[in-house]
């Protein structure tokens, strides 16, 4: 295409000049002059078409030289432009591959959802026609239950008319006393129906009942429990008086240990000296009496022996005090003078590091409240709790346990009989004389069992429990043992078909000896055989 533009371009110069040229040519004929100037032209003019000839082909040359050039940089950009079309179109192909491949899963997933979705409704409706035909079922059993009791309607009628016809013929009072033993045998089956029930109402709301009972009143005691120790420490104003402590040869440190029954330590601690004793009383009294000593500054075993003297004295003020103020605390103000002296010495007695005084008065108060909240004797179950460990106040100097010691103190000052068996039985060695009792106990063990309450280290619980578990499981037929109220029981569910109602008595002896042979505990611990027969059966 560029070429032939070229030769039509060269045409258009050389034909007008060869046109030019022949009419000079044959206008120069007519003369010579004019043929010789003519044939200077025609050599010039030719000279001047070769000239436009050469120059119109180097033009046509390097014309045809670009345009094969621009050709080539056409068929560049067309391929370019072909590349660039082509992958566009890749491009648009993914594209649409991609949306194309999401709509096949969101299909997928749709479906998925639409067969779960159709797989829970016939689930559902296999269920709804299971329990159609369980109505079905049951309305057949009432319509029969429906025919036999108009069958017995229809009887008892019948009954009731030849009765009448019988009592037609009877007198006025062999009739009346008919009439009132139909209504004495009416009313004694409706009686029957209705203890039944309010027993079924009373089973099934007596658990949630006790909890929110429990539960009160755990709220509304709220005691703190504080963990005691069996040491003292004694603080110094300056180490030169653990010398005048020590005495003479240590005349004055034997003097106070033997005054107060304490174990004096005197060491390296920097101003101060540790009073070691299981008894915290005589703990207290102790340092009361070496702090004065300290401010009088009079030290020595005659000032000794006076100063621990009086500070006993004036103990024995204060723990009466003591008790009298938790007594009045719990509204009981007629106890024995002696009795509060001796609830009062309980500040200074602990039990598995928990303070005795105090876990009596928290007994007393849950006692009291779960006592009013089932409508019992409320002033019968605080007085039974508050005393029921009195027993400790005195167990360290008379021989026996604390609850016989305790027993025998309060009848001896006059407690009344129900007060005396609900504090009998708070350690179940007895039947349960009264609900007061059962009360006393329960708030016994919540008082126990609160968190913090006691110290014991839980690695050695742990293992007594896992212990007492062991013992019992040892034992040929027993499926399951539980240990519980902090190993204070031990419950163990035999196998019926190895076990017999007989030999679980004599099991129940033989785990109980064991347990005394192998384990150290204190109280004593519950051993509980239970044995039970069950069919199962399952009804499709």
């Amino acid at each position: 295409m560029g070429s032939a533009g070229t030769f039509a371009n060269v045409l258009l110069v050389v034909v007008p000049l060869a046109a030019l040229a022949a009419i000079i040519f044959f206008t120069g004929r007519a003369t010579a002059a004019r043929r010789h100037a003519a044939d200077r032209s025609l050599e010039d003019a030719r000279a001047a078409v070769d000239r436009l000839l050469q120059d119109a082909r180097d033009n046509a040359e390097r014309v045809q030289r670009q345009a094969e050039r621009d050709a080539e940089s056409i068929r560049k950009e067309a391929a370019l432009e072909a590349r660039e079309k082509a992958h566009a179109l890749s491009a648009e192909a993914e594209r649409l591959a991609r949306e194309r491949r999401q709509e096949i899963l969101n299909l997928e997933t749709s479906l998925a959802d639409k067969t779960r979705g159709l797989a829970d409704r016939l689930a559902e409706a296999h269920r709804l026609e299971q329990t159609l035909r369980g109505r079905e079922a049951a309305l057949a059993e009432l319509e029969m239950s429906a025919a036999d009791r108009l069958q017995r309607g229809e009887q008892l009628v019948a009954d009731r008319q030849r009765e009448l016809q019988r009592v037609a013929g009877l007198s006025a009072d062999e009739a009346r006393d008919l009439l009132l033993k139909q209504l004495e045998g009416d009313a004694r089956r409706d009686a029957t129906n209705l203890v039944k029930r309010l027993e079924t109402e009373a089973r099934e709301t007596a658990g949630v009942r006790a909890q929110q009972i429990i539960a009160d009143a755990i709220q509304r005691s709220a005691a703190e429990h504080a963990i005691e120790t069996t040491v003292s420490v004694v603080d110094l104003p300056s180490d030169d008086l653990k010398g005048r402590i020590i005495g003479r040869e240590g005349r004055n440190i034997r003097a106070l240990e033997t005054a107060t029954g304490v174990e004096l330590i005197v060491d390296d601690t920097p101003g101060a000296i540790i009073l070691s004793s299981f008894d915290p009383f005589r703990r207290e009294v102790a340092r009361q009496s070496i702090e004065r000593l300290i401010a009088d500054g009079r030290i020595h075993p005659a000032r000794i022996e006076d100063v621990v003297e009086k500070v006993k004295a004036e103990m024995d003020d204060h723990v009466k005090r003591d008790g009298e103020a938790a007594a009045f605390e719990l509204g009981l103000f007629d106890l024995h003078p002696e009795i509060t002296r001796l609830m009062g010495r309980l500040k200074f007695r602990t039990s598995y590091g928990q303070n005795v005084l105090s876990h009596s008065r928290e007994v007393a108060f849950l006692a009291g409240i779960m006592a009013k909240e089932l409508g019992l004797d409320g002033q019968v179950a605080t007085r039974a709790a508050f005393l029921h460990d009195i027993g400790k106040a005195i167990d360290r100097d008379v021989q026996g346990t604390h609850l016989e010691l305790g027993l025998e103190f309060l009848r001896r000052h006059g407690e009344a009989e129900p007060v005396l068996q609900a504090v009998a039985a708070h350690h179940m060695d007895i039947d349960w004389p009264s609900v007061e009792a059962m009360i006393v106990q329960a708030a016994d063990a919540i008082s126990a069992a609160r968190p913090g309450a006691r110290r014991d280290i839980l690695e050695s619980y742990v293992k007594r429990l896992e212990k007492l578990e062991g013992i019992a499981e040892s034992f040929d037929g027993v499926s399951k043992a539980f240990a519980l109220q902090a190993g204070r029981e031990i419950r163990i569910v035999v196998e019926s078909n190895r076990v017999s109602d007989e030999e679980t008595v004599w099991m129940s002896k033989d785990i109980a000896r064991r347990i005394e042979n192998e384990l150290e505990y204190p109280g004593q611990i519950k051993v509980t055989v239970i044995r039970e027969t069950r069919a199962v059966e399952i009804a499709r």
